[in-house]
């Protein structure tokens, strides 16, 4: 009897295998015990079908060329066929012509995804910059690729979550957020996908930008967040959000990034998780280890006194030389992978249980951890950085291992889990 319900089940399974069932799914209740990355989708070609050249890729949206190209990393596209690679005018050293992806082609997308489900990764915060809803071509493309990151999650079994980034927002203006977050939800029925990410039962939303000082940039007032967050929460209406605020990383003492002012410590307790903004704020392991003491555990102490969930940023490095020439390139080092793990281990270690991975395909700003090519273009005024010669999903893996690491199931250890040359 035994004999036969596993023939069955094994047939079962290769029917639903055949017939493109999806993926055992990440289960999509609580942030809690996940590690999510940032997923940006703004990469467009020309010929894509959305009209936008090469953004992201390049200044000014133009082919790439020696002296125009914004990104400091280039994708691996050894595994993408000819319809989702992009023509540039640049080379690889063995000279066969460099090409980019589209965020804009779903097969791409859902490329993504599978990685992701291939390498344990639970899932991603979608980006939604606040500045592209005027634009109606960046609109129209942000929207198409969301529904690529809704698909890739369907079918692969991974969560998602929207997050909006208000940094560009300009006082007064919070309906502008209001009348989008409507419009979607009227429209496409966000939050009852089952893949879409609910915490503390409620669909979970996340909204960056809140609380940074910057003199040389209008950002929207406290009152706006208030705002914006209080719309958002409000059971009445059948909205009854969970809501995830990215915040400066010394948002509680109000220094250094931070505004002071005693209205955003009360605002932030408005909230549900808090997400203090680690990118460039330490440049070692050993740096990023005692911020985890300094600033992570006291950050904790003071949210669980007041029920909020805290989210620590992990991020692998950072270069933005080709878009900041006078930036010195690799400008934060990887180390080959140690900067990363001494942030997850460092995060587990303060008390932690969920991660925020910036970013997952952020080239322009060297933070990517998704498959990037150790041969980039080379040429006159062509300089990229690499992942030192390590196998191209080795970040991939490290995010992978996070996981189990937040949850426990791995440990907390300083040495890497996945050999280097340099650990051999």
């Amino acid at each position: 009897m035994r004999y036969s319900v596993f023939i069955v089940l094994v047939f079962s399974s290769a029917i639903a295998a055949a017939f493109g069932a999806e993926a055992p799914r990440v289960d999509s209740s609580t942030l809690t015990g996940k590690v999510m990355v940032g997923y940006q989708g703004w990469f467009n070609a020309e010929g894509d079908g959305a009209k936008r050249g090469y953004n992201h890729w390049t200044k000014g949206g133009a082919r790439p060329a020696p002296g125009n190209v914004r990104v400091d990393l280039w994708p691996d596209l050894s595994e993408f066929p000819a319809n989702e690679r992009f023509p540039t005018d640049l080379r690889h050293a063995d000279g066969t012509p460099a090409e980019v992806f589209s965020s804009y082609r779903r097969p791409t997308v859902l490329r993504h995804f599978a990685w992701m489900q291939e390498h344990g990764i639970d899932g991603v915060f979608v980006q939604r910059f606040i500045n592209s809803l005027s634009r109606g071509t960046s609109l129209a493309a942000n929207n198409a690729v969301l529904e690529n990151i809704r698909a890739g999650a369907r079918q692969h079994g991974r969560v998602y979550a929207l997050m909006y980034d208000l940094s560009s927002l300009a006082p007064g203006k919070a309906d502008v957020l209001i009348d989008d977050w409507k419009k979607l939800v009227r429209e496409t029925r966000l939050t009852a996908d089952p893949a879409y990410l609910r915490h503390r039962g409620k669909p979970l939303l996340a909204l960056w930008g809140c609380g940074f000082k910057d003199d040389d940039k209008p950002r929207p007032s406290l009152e706006d967040w208030r705002k914006i967050i209080t719309f958002l929460k409000d059971d009445q209406q059948g909205r009854g959000l969970a809501v995830m605020l990215g915040v400066p990383s010394f948002w509680r003492t109000q220094t250094r990034d931070s505004v002071a002012d005693p209205a955003l410590l009360e605002l932030i307790q408005l909230a549900d998780v808090i997400s203090p903004w680690t990118p460039g704020r330490y440049r070692t392991p050993e740096a990023a280890s005692t911020h985890a003491i300094t600033v992570w555990q006291p950050d904790l102490a003071w949210c669980r006194e007041r029920n909020l969930d805290f989210l620590p940023v992990a991020f692998p490095g950072f270069s933005w030389h080709n878009m900041k020439p006078d930036a010195p390139l690799n400008a934060i080092p990887r180390l080959q992978g140690r900067f990363f793990w001494s942030q997850i281990t460092a995060a587990k270690r303060a008390g932690a249980d969920m991660l925020y991975v910036a970013m997952f395909d952020e080239v322009d700003e060297g933070t990517a951890i998704f498959k990037v090519t150790n041969a980039p273009p080379v040429g006159e005024g062509v300089q990229f950085a690499t992942y030192e010669d390590l196998p191209s999903d080795h970040y991939l893996r490290l995010t992978g291992l996070a996981g189990r690491v937040i949850r426990g199931d791995l440990a907390a250890v300083d040495e890497l889990p996945i050999p280097t040359p340099a650990s051999k």
